[in-house]
């Protein structure tokens, strides 16, 4: 079989669902899957062996100036391959420049609009490159946003076009009127073009299909799966402190920092956690400095700068490294986030979780019993689940070995690929 995966760079910083589709594409082709992994808008970042095509298209420069001036929408291909070189969109992304929904309106509504939209002209190269060098046999969009370019796939290729889900909902939500409501409705005319969707949890199953107003039975569930090399292989953290709890995700106020960190102040009040250290770990994109530093200020002014390290971006290493020293988990999301890539590294890595009762969490949880679940957006009851686990090593250390056993079982790459296939045969 083969397969025309498109994806989405983040403008350089480690993505999760850049990571996902990376590992699901390198895990297709061990079972002799045939698989160009196609960039969009920037060059992929991901931990582990890029399988990637080491080309763009829709190049983040491209795209932007295509929607601000026309001119930029019939210049020559030799003019805008120096534009979508790899180099030239990973050095201008290092200048931090804004993927905010907010700012996004008029061409998130433009890329919607798939062939009537502005950037039509990268439409048609892409359609180009794949009649003429790739000539799939099944093509699978990376999320929604891309359902635009559904329509002219299928005309031109004659192949079936599977459209993966991975949180859409959150950057839609984010935009501003009258930019929010016409990309909505235009997503749901040109959800109807997709002949299947995959989404990683049954939750966001049931909530596409209501969002998106196509019926359940068009999206397929396949839960979300890991590259488990170097996962596992260390020792869990001492037993008696000092104690750790971590957080590994975007810092951003979606991801539930703050919680995390007004849970962390709860515990210090208490004499037995006096040593307690808060970890975190993660991308910090220029939008959302000023809300870190607005929570390193609290911190300071707590009194517990030294109980407090941010490590940063890390790579596939220190990621490990970082979630092996902890004791407990949790990135406390304040929207019902429907992945939770994270969650299931700390697991991997024998280290519990104490998640929000919404989105994927309470299927994680139940699959994997490798953690707990507490009130959404409660710094108190988040604090008193992380004081029970820290208080009970038994308990602590069981949940870890369970959560580990099941990710390494069941949720790894390959179990991914195998369930990703037979939605694919079904459209073949």
């Amino acid at each position: 079989m083969r397969l025309a995966y498109i994806t989405a760079g983040a403008a350089g910083m480690y993505c999760g669902s850049c990571i996902h589709d990376n590992a699901l594409a390198a895990a297709l082709v061990r079972r002799n899957a045939d698989v160009a992994l196609i960039p969009t808008y920037t060059p992929l970042r991901t931990d582990e062996e890029n399988v990637s095509l080491d080309r763009v298209f829709y190049g983040g420069v491209n795209i932007f100036l295509q929607q601000q001036w026309s001119f930029f929408r019939r210049t020559h291909r030799l003019f805008d391959r120096v534009l979508d070189s790899p180099f030239l969109i990973r050095t201008l992304a290092g200048f931090g420049s804004s993927t905010n929904a907010r700012d996004l309106g008029p061409l998130t509504v433009s890329i919607l609009a798939g062939e009537e939209g502005n950037q039509q002209k990268e439409l048609t190269r892409l359609v180009a490159y794949l009649q003429r060098d790739f000539k799939p046999d099944l093509i699978e969009l990376t999320n929604a946003m891309f359902v635009g370019m559904a329509r002219q796939l299928k005309a031109q290729l004659g192949v079936p076009v599977l459209c993966a889900l991975q949180g859409e909902d959150l950057f839609l939500d984010g935009l501003v009127e009258p930019h929010k409501t016409q990309a909505l409705n235009i997503l749901r005319q040109r959800a109807q073009d997709i002949d299947a969707f995959i989404a990683p949890c049954a939750y966001y199953q049931e909530y596409m299909a209501a969002y998106l107003q196509v019926p359940r039975t068009k999206i397929h569930v396949v839960p979300l799966g890991l590259n488990l090399t170097g996962h596992g292989q260390a020792a869990p953290p001492p037993g008696n402190g000092p104690y750790k709890i971590g957080y590994l995700a975007r810092i951003c106020p979606e991801k539930g920092f703050h919680l995390l960190v007004e849970a962390f102040q709860h515990l210090k009040e208490q004499p037995e956690f006096a040593s307690l250290r808060l970890e975190a770990a993660g991308y910090l994109t220029a939008y959302d400095k000023p809300y870190f530093a607005e929570q390193v200020q609290k911190i300071r002014r707590w009194g517990l700068a030294d109980s407090f390290t941010y490590h940063g971006a890390v790579d596939r290493r220190e990621k490990i490294r970082f979630l092996c020293s902890l004791h407990v988990f949790s990135m406390p999301s304040v929207y019902a986030d429907p992945k939770g890539l994270s969650v299931l590294e700390a697991l991997a890595n024998g280290i519990p979780v104490v998640q929000p009762d919404h989105g994927a969490f309470p299927e994680l949880v139940a699959a994997t019993g490798g953690g707990v679940l507490v009130k959404p957006d409660s710094p108190k009851a988040l604090a008193n689940q992380l004081a029970a686990l820290l208080r009970d090593e038994k308990r602590r250390r069981q949940l870890g070995q369970t959560g580990q056993e099941a990710v390494h079982r069941r949720f790894h790459a390959d179990a991914m690929a195998a369930g990703t296939l037979a939605v694919y045969e079904q459209y073949l």
